[in-house]
């Protein structure tokens, strides 16, 4: 196989332009090619509106290295073709099969690869399933009844199903983790960009069968999905995990206690599950505070980043643009767009009575009149007025409850010239509010600690000056962004163990992850490390 990089082809190119660019760069004629695959295409906007896609290929024909030797291309070279590969069965003996708590990236990618490698594992989620769950978030948005346990963090396929899907990463990938994240994201229903594209995103829409997909997998393999099921507390003996003690939720109301053994247990549970985080501290279990961001979401109309990015207000098959802003401000902040969301949605992303957290959403055509990210402003440990370990945790609740307080439990809104000027919108500008969940004008400003608004005020200059109408004054403000990592890093070693023996914190929630690719490839990993150490359940030995 030959790889060939840097063929650049006008943005407007038709299929067949690929190939007959490919057999130029190595003197072949195109049916010389006997295949071609794409392993990266990303976009060229340099010299817009003349816009270019670049493309890596992967072409198969006869006599390699003679078709090399005669092309003298620099950008062409043999590619050897690796391949993923999980670990044989370990030598302990594994009693029951692993428990798995939590059914976001990670819980679902550890689930996925421990079932095909014929462990069985038991997934406990305390929210619903992933069409349940559905019905109950849009209820929420309609009406602002939230249901603590099953809502836009909590349920099958975690945060990310509703979020806008994206799927790239700057987590290096020397053992093909990636690769292979994508390509089962491929499998159980995404299109075929996602293995190629160099910003990949699936949409909200398209997520939610994906994830079912999975779990349908799982259960075909012999694995459990327990859903309404928590997780209430650790059954640790001797330093080793023994078992999970659990609350499931029935139809009528009732809740069902229960105790699942289990010598391997993942905490896969996401960044939102503060009362696990809670009770893992009153079990002992090392954790310590992390710094992370908050800020408000920005929308824009999506006409205005197109013409922006791309030169042009309707950007045809390149579809929605997004884009990435960062700045350092004179005080040492960093402020930066996190989760941007062309073509999205603001909503409502609570997770607990009396608190509002919110968080951004595109389904996969990314055919919203607005763009929306996430302007975020990094805090540390040394900002919480809580220094325990948890203390994080009390920061965004104190947040949360000021953003719930400022509306009436609705998404407060106030467009930035108003923010700016510290006074309460009355009417929207130019920019009409695309939300799901209830909204209301308030006074946004009142959400953050003045440093923090101070920060985006001046970051903010700047990004005007980066992007053309960026700092407009009817652009709209929402809040609060507290969610965007775990406030928790909960200590594990190279084992991937916590110091309880068998007990593998994973994923975002962990703070190991960032992310829907990361915590599916963290998952992955956790999954090697229990199968790397332990037998099959049931083997003999």
């Amino acid at each position: 196989m030959i790889r060939i990089n840097q063929l650049k082809l006008p943005a407007d190119h038709r299929p067949e332009d690929l190939k007959k660019k490919a057999a130029a760069a190595l003197r072949l004629r195109q049916e010389d090619i006997k295949s071609l695959r794409v392993v990266r295409r990303s976009l060229d906007a340099r010299k817009k509106p003349e816009l270019f896609e670049i493309y890596t290929v992967d072409v198969e024909v006869e006599r390699e290295k003679q078709v090399l030797h005669k092309a003298a291309n620099p950008q062409a070279a043999v590619c050897r073709q690796e391949r993923y590969h999980f670990p044989e069965p370990g030598e302990e003996r594994l009693a029951s099969p692993p428990v798995i708590i939590g059914t976001g990236p990670a819980g679902l990618f550890c689930g996925l690869m421990l079932a095909r490698a014929g462990y069985c594992p038991v997934l406990l989620e305390r929210g619903q399933d992933v069409d349940a769950r559905r019905r109950q978030v849009d209820h929420f948005w309609s009406t602002g009844k939230l249901d603590p346990e099953s809502n836009v963090q909590f349920g099958e396929g975690g945060a990310g199903t509703f979020s806008d899907g994206k799927l790239n990463t700057l987590v290096k990938d020397p053992n093909r983790r990636n690769t292979l994240v994508m390509e089962l994201f491929h499998e159980f229903g995404a299109d075929s960009s996602v293995l190629y594209e160099s910003k990949p995103h699936i949409g909200t829409d398209v997520l939610a069968g994906i994830v079912k997909s999975m779990r349908q997998e799982i259960i075909r393999l012999g694995g459990q999905v327990r859903f309404c099921c928590r997780a209430k507390e650790l059954d640790i003996q001797n330093g080793c995990m023994r078992g999970v003690f659990t609350e499931t939720r029935l139809e009528d109301g009732t809740v069902k206690e229960d105790y699942i053994p289990a010598e391997a247990v993942v905490l896969a549970v996401g960044h939102s599950a503060r009362d696990t985080f809670f009770m893992l501290r009153d079990k002992g279990i090392p954790m310590n505070a992390k710094s992370f961001a908050v800020g408000l979401r920005i929308q824009h109309p999506q006409r205005l980043i197109n013409k922006s990015q791309y030169g042009m207000e309707e950007p045809g098959r390149l579809g929605a643009a997004s884009y990435k802003v960062t700045r350092q401000t004179s005080g040492g902040r960093g402020v930066y767009s996190f989760c941007m969301c062309p073509g999205g949605y603001v909503v409502n992303a609570s997770s607990e009575p009396g608190r509002l957290a919110v968080n951004g959403m595109s389904y996969h055509d990314r055919s919203g009149e607005n763009a929306n990210s996430a302007l975020i402003v990094t805090v540390t440990p040394a900002d919480f007025p809580d220094q325990s370990a948890l203390g994080g945790i009390l920061f965004q609740r104190e947040l949360e409850e000021r953003a719930f307080a400022a509306a009436g439990g609705r998404i407060p809104v106030q467009l930035y010239g108003d923010f700016k000027e510290n006074r309460i919108s009355s009417q929207a500008g130019a920019v009409s509010p695309q939300m799901r969940g209830q909204w209301a004008f308030a006074d946004v400003r009142s959400i953050m600690p003045e440093a923090l608004n101070l920060a985006l005020l001046e970051a903010m200059e700047g990004f005007g000056r980066m992007i053309q109408g960026f700092d407009r004054p009817d652009a709209l403000l929402a809040g609060i962004e507290s969610r965007t990592s775990s406030p928790v890093r909960i200590w594990r070693g190279s084992a991937m163990e916590s110091e309880i023996r068998g007990l593998y914190p994973c994923g975002e929630g962990a703070g190991y992850a960032g992310g829907i690719t990361s915590a599916a490839m963290d998952g992955v990993k956790t999954a090697e490390a229990v199968a790397g150490r332990f037998k099959r359940p049931g083997t003999a030995g």
